[in-house]
């Protein structure tokens, strides 16, 4: 690469996780090159995943969210930070930028050898009737989080309105809930947390209801309204419902700015991000791109994807670093490993969900996958505390490699995910799970983990041992539907036209059951099935453990019923 006066100038167009990753990490590896970084914001490190807790007031103080300022960026790596500086273009014939200073209105011109693009993402406003009402906030910065605040408190906010399920809509939800405020969440898909499959995304939804939060699924909003009192307004839905609020959220996802890298010419991705090889180049050699704003690959599917996530911006940004550099580093691409808590109850997930196999599979390609659900405690029952977890475990029938994972409960999901995310950047298959090693005490966990658990299930599945049977196969099957739950419990709910022949006396009343036909067998959660459907192939039967048993079947039941 070109240098000028023996130093090599880098330019780096933005901040927050990418942009200033990069910057970090270039220092780190060189203490030759001239690092320039400007921001167009007044803060060019901060922890945007914290606004919705600043609203909250969970974190009290604003100068808690700074990670880094530019006295620091100076002072401990020597990198030249610019803030309330506009890139406005790029020359790629001259190697030269264009800059405006918003403050004092300077325009002027910056060469460079090598250009970082970290431009972000803007939150989505589209353009409904009323959309620039007063009191219609968007959260992307902390001055977005700082306005929002002074909102809630000059109006004495009572009621608001959140527009969009996703990681920001929901957090914004529990924050304002807890100021005391009622919200009301708008998702105009049938489910909360779009990225999950419904039946895990419905632990949420009862959750958020159990904790205030008036839910609208499968609506959208078709406008806003300031009511006649001057103060409130009205927020209306596409089916013709109405809601009345001091103050709106939206959160319902966000663009990438791609509009310096389109004037520029660099290629722009079908999805609409700027489109980067694995070593975040784009499509000028001398220019690389990082964070919300470009297009990378699925870890799992190879797809094309946008993934607004901070982890893999630092990730991107690192990697940016050393290939312009002159190091051989490669992004592995996303596995969309991400948590969220809501009130008291934990959501997370990695690798690819069933919705997206689905979607995939429909377009003629075919990935041959099976599924586990499973509901064990997070550690050991007979120590207190023990919290259920609901876990989806997505699998590879070719070759027991894991795909994806999606968890939900009060404890310990985080961990769990976190060692799925691992198997499955480190190609493990089912297998692998059930010998993993993890920690264990009574308080953290169990001789055998809920990761143990699910490869062990999974993997009974793929030897022939225990074939797992899913609700949706029962329908238009002549096969014998068999609860080996207690009489009480069948009393309460069952699958209608099963037959109850509790798992304590099944070994006396095999005879019952007709010899010619397949046993699909389901108790509460899957463990007292698993051993009756060993018992039944042991002694000759065709059977099939319906995973998941009757926590999934009520679940699912009520997904297909919304």
């Amino acid at each position: 690469m070109k240098e000028r006066n023996g130093k090599l100038r880098i330019l780096i167009v933005g901040g927050v996780a990418g942009g200033a990753s990069c910057a970090a990490r270039a220092r780190r590896l060189s203490e030759e090159i001239v690092i320039v970084m400007f921001e167009r914001g007044p803060y060019v490190s901060f922890a945007n995943c914290g606004l919705p807790y600043y609203v909250g007031d969970v974190i009290t103080d604003e100068r808690d969210l700074l990670v880094a300022t530019p006295q620091l960026f100076k002072k401990r790596f020597n990198i030249d930070v610019r803030i309330q500086s506009d890139v406005r273009a790029i020359d790629r014939s001259t190697g030269e930028i264009e800059v405006e200073n918003l403050q004092s209105g300077e325009l002027y011109r910056e060469k460079y050898d090598a250009l970082v693009l970290a431009p972000g993402a803007s939150p989505l406003r589209p353009p409904l009737p009323g959309i620039d009402l007063p009191g219609i906030h968007t959260l992307r910065t902390i001055p977005d989080s700082r306005q929002m605040k002074e909102w809630i408190i000059e109006r004495d906010v009572s009621q608001a309105v959140v527009v969009g399920g996703g990681f920001i809509g929901l957090e914004m939800a529990e924050n304002l809930t807890k100021r005391g405020i009622s919200v009301t969440l708008i998702e105009m898909l049938p489910q909360v947390m779009p990225p999950f499959d419904p039946e895990i995304a419905l632990l949420i939804q009862d959750h958020l209801a159990a904790n205030g939060v008036s839910l609208c699924l499968g609506d959208a909003v078709s406008g806003f309204s300031l009511n006649g009192d001057g103060n409130t307004l009205t927020v209306s839905t596409g089916s013709g419902k109405s809601y009345s609020a001091d103050m709106v959220l939206l959160a319902i996802g966000v663009r990438p700015e791609i509009s310096l890298a389109t004037e520029a010419g660099l290629e722009i991705g079908g999805l609409g991000g700027i489109r980067v090889d694995d070593q975040m180049r784009t499509s000028d050699e001398l220019i690389w791109a990082v964070g919300d704003a470009v297009e990378v690959r699925d870890f799992i599917t190879g797809e094309w994807t946008l993934i607004p996530l901070a982890g893999p911006a630092n990730r991107q940004g690192r990697i940016a670093a050393d290939t312009l550099l002159g190091r051989d580093s490669r992004f592995l691409g996303v596995k969309a490993t991400a948590v969220c808590r809501v009130f008291n109850m934990t959501t997370a997930a990695t690798g690819v969900g069933e919705k997206t196999l689905k979607r995939i599979n429909s377009t003629g390609h075919q990935w041959r996958y099976d599924k586990v659900y499973l509901h064990p405690g997070h550690h050991v029952g007979y120590y207190p505390g023990a919290r259920p977890v609901t876990m989806k475990l997505l699998f590879s029938t070719e070759d027991g490699r894991v795909l994806g994972a999606q968890a939900a409960g009060e404890e310990g999901i985080d961990k769990r995910i976190d060692v799925l995310a691992m198997a499955i950047q480190r190609g493990s298959t089912i297998y692998d799970l059930e010998e993993a090693e993890l920690c264990y005490a009574p308080q953290f966990g169990a001789a055998k983990d809920p990761v143990n658990i699910a490869g062990m299930i999974a993997a009974n599945a793929l030897r022939g041992d225990a074939p797992v049977a899913h609700w949706e196969d029962i329908d238009g099957t002549e096969s014998t539907v068999l609860d080996v739950r207690e009489q009480g419990e069948f009393v309460i709910e069952h699958y209608d036209g099963a037959v109850n022949i509790p798992l304590g006396t099944l070994r006396d009343r095999m005879a019952e059951l007709p010899p010619d036909k397949e046993i699909l067998a389901y108790c509460t959660v899957g463990q007292r099935s698993y051993y009756a459907s060993r018992a039944l192939r042991l002694n000759g039967f065709e059977a099939r453990n319906i995973s998941g048993g009757m926590r999934t079947y009520m679940a699912q039941r009520r997904v297909e019923s919304a």
